[in-house]
């Protein structure tokens, strides 16, 4: 039985998701794989967390060491958030001839060059589709079936708690600050909201999907953004009164050569597909010159969910392995 050695680095909620699918459908990754995945090492810093799964005892550990220098992993999973020093350890299992799958649109965002091309000056594998919308896997159709065609429009509702909020301000009339709170109490909300509702994080999401879909790095501190915390339920009537709906919105644009790109709120059609999406759903509708309008849309964001999507960049590289 050949098999993929695997290191975690966090076992959080996506770190949790991704050990659960890996375990729990180990036998249905190994027949359609032929590779069988097997978790050797979790880094765990916080040892009193509650967590989604439980792993044995001996599988964890506080130093990253134990799965950067280890030689017998194959693929170091990165879900620690933030870009220090998830950059750097993702960095040096690649220079140690790791394949790295990570969730964490900060740091890829952030450091996306650096990243990208220390994977291939190191001949390993760098895949990352659980760093925008979740489970929704429209990184893989970029890279994949749509890659024949020249991209005209990317533009999505990519923060599912921005997207709660407005849900629930439009169809209850609740002001902003009586929703956060509800989203804070359901989960769907950071006690610190500032990269959700002042759109930092659909920004980093927008800035991969551009380096993807355009071949163009933008910075996500150079992507105009403005958020959602302005808004009023005056400004959810007025936009009623007119046949739209209000949504945070990532959009990037190619027109006669020049890349157009902004997240802020917008006013929506009703008719248009993104205006139906609501409550802590995401979606990305993609315009390509040959295959035209295309929406995807699912979960953007819980441990199983992103979990899939990790494990979907797992499997890749077991197949890569095989040949």
């Amino acid at each position: 039985m050949k098999t993929a050695k695997i290191g975690l680095l966090g076992f959080g909620n996506v770190g949790g998701g991704t050990y659960k699918i890996l375990t729990d459908n180990a036998d249905l990754i190994e027949s359609r794989v032929g590779v069988r995945p097997e978790v050797v090492r979790i880094l765990q810093r916080n040892r009193n967390k509650k967590r989604l799964v439980e792993a044995s005892p001996a599988l964890l550990t506080e130093d990253p060491d134990d799965i950067l220098l280890n030689p017998d992993i194959d693929i170091v999973v990165e879900m620690l958030g933030g870009i220090e020093p998830a950059t750097s350890f993702m960095l040096q299992a690649m220079k140690n001839g790791k394949h790295v799958v990570s969730a964490n649109k900060a740091a890829i965002a952030a450091n996306y060059k650096l990243l990208t091309e220390t994977a291939a000056a190191n001949n390993v594998e760098f895949l990352f589709e659980a760093s925008v919308a979740g489970g929704i896997p429209v990184l893989a159709a970029i890279e994949g079936s749509l890659q024949a065609n020249d991209f005209v429009e990317i533009m999505g509702i990519l923060n599912g708690t921005t997207n709660y909020i407005l849900t629930k301000m439009t169809d209850e009339g609740l002001s902003y600050d009586e929703v956060l709170k509800d989203a804070q109490e359901k989960g769907f909300a950071e006690a610190d909201p500032t990269a959700d509702v002042e759109g930092l994080d659909a920004a980093n999401k927008l800035s991969i999907l551009i380096a993807l879909a355009f071949g163009r790095y933008v910075a996500p501190s150079d992507i105009p953004t403005t958020g959602i915390s302005k808004i009023t339920p005056a400004d959810i009537d007025a936009a009623r009164s007119r046949g739209k709906k209000i949504k945070l919105i990532g959009q990037a644009s190619l027109e006669d050569g020049k890349l157009n790109y902004s997240v802020k709120p917008v006013e929506l059609e009703a008719s248009h597909p993104l205006a139906g999406v609501n409550n802590e759903f995401n979606a990305v509708y993609i315009t390509g010159d040959m295959v035209g309008e295309l929406m995807f849309y699912g979960k953007g964001a819980g441990p199983l969910p992103t979990g899939s999507a990790v494990c979907g960049d797992i499997l890749q590289i077991m197949r890569d392995m095989c040949k």
